[in-house]
């Protein structure tokens, strides 16, 4: 698996703004999709993110990026770090900010309020190490400095890496998808076959309406019985 540079759609942006490169080199470059780098050169995808320069920041050579123009068909090659920068174990609590970079907690919660309002407070809290207070207060537009922020990107102002915004945000999409609305319909259900051919029950007959006999339980009275007599013959009479 191949290494992508840090911040990649800060580097995306870029290099799509600065060299003649193909959106198919920047994507393979950057690790991204090539849909998604043309998104970026459309206006589409990324929006308010700084390009980060690749060169200054010793990813890339700037005849590497020739050989890229030269030809489309090249692969940019990253440059290998120089010094191996240790993982940082992720830790609870709000992220400690550095006082130089407080002024601009402002602009990147802006940014994260309007292109990722899935984000719960708690996780903004997390990403950019602010409080309930400000989120609100720039959501609500009664912030101190409201004329004066503008939504950026919290990850090239340094606030937070595109890693722990990417799952931020993966973990609020799957948190949406799980949710049930209370109100919701219940879900229907299909009609038991028994009970969709079950007979109707019989109407119980009325008080007027006598119910019928049976052959057996015919009545006879004496006129109609000799009578039957009559009609039989002995087998002395037939002789």
């Amino acid at each position: 698996m191949s290494r992508a540079p840090l911040m990649p759609k800060a580097t995306a942006v870029w290099l799509v703004e600065n060299t003649a490169l193909t959106f198919r080199q920047i994507a393979d470059f950057a690790g991204l999709h090539e849909l998604e780098v043309k998104g970026i050169a459309d206006g589409d995808v990324a929006q308010g993110i700084k390009g980060l320069d690749p060169v200054t920041g010793g990813q890339l050579t700037r005849e590497e990026i020739e050989k890229g123009e030269k030809n489309p068909d090249y692969r940019l090659k990253l440059l290998e770090p120089k010094v191996n920068i240790p993982v940082q174990k992720a830790t609870k609590g709000p992220r400690y900010t550095p006082v130089s970079k407080r002024g601009d907690r402002p602009d990147a919660i802006a940014w994260l309020l309007r292109y990722h309002p899935e984000l719960s407070d708690s996780q903004i809290m997390k990403l950019v190490g602010t409080t309930k207070t400000t989120i609100a207060a720039i959501r609500d537009r009664t912030h101190w400095n409201t004329p004066n922020i503008k939504p950026v990107d919290p990850v090239s102002l340094g606030l937070c890496s595109q890693i722990d915004l990417d799952f931020a945000v993966q973990k609020a999409a799957r948190k949406l998808g799980r949710g049930i609305a209370p109100d919701a319909e219940p879900v229907r259900t299909l009609i038991p076959a028994a009970a969709s051919v079950a007979p109707e029950p019989a109407a119980p007959p009325s008080e007027t309406e006598a119910p019928a006999k049976k052959p057996e339980e015919e009545e006879y009275d004496a006129d109609s019985v000799f009578a039957k007599l009559k009609g039989l013959k002995t087998p002395s009479e037939n002789e």
